[in-house]
């Protein structure tokens, strides 16, 4: 059984979270560079069976798809020449929203919240979990 990897795209740097491999829980993984990303996540394969990627969507409160998309179609593109699992994008409206909420919930210092890349890693992690409930996999 492999895990489903899930990638926060950012033109600066990446969150990603990964599912166990029972696929139950949605961990975050870490932040990476976005122009490391691709390496990363080749080598990241050649350890861990992956059975699917999943890149966040990111769309506007009107449905409609973001200015980012600009930057986050051509990486998927490359993507799905590299890799040979599925690449799926799923909506990630609100998942900056909810990280916020989560690290102020789980009692994190003002400092600590203000870290981008935690916030990266945990919108990542919303994402994988929001797809998963989505589509049942729990």
């Amino acid at each position: 059984m492999g895990r489903i990897l899930a990638i926060d795209y950012g033109r600066k740097r990446s969150g990603v979270a990964v599912t166990d491999p029972l696929k139950i829980i949605a961990n975050g993984l870490t932040t990476v560079r976005t122009c490391d990303l691709m390496d990363f996540l080749k080598d990241y394969m050649q350890k861990e069976q992956v059975e699917r990627i999943i890149v966040g969507l990111p769309k506007q409160m009107s449905g409609e798809l973001s200015e980012n998309m600009k930057y986050i179609e051509p990486f998927v593109r490359n993507l799905r020449k590299q890799v040979t699992v599925p690449v799926e994008m799923f909506d990630e409206r609100f998942t900056s929203v909810l990280a916020h909420k989560a690290m102020l919930d789980g009692g994190l210092k003002k400092k600590d919240r203000q870290n981008k890349a935690l916030v990266d890693e945990i919108s990542a992690t919303i994402i994988l979990q929001s797809y998963m409930e989505s589509n049942r996999i729990m």
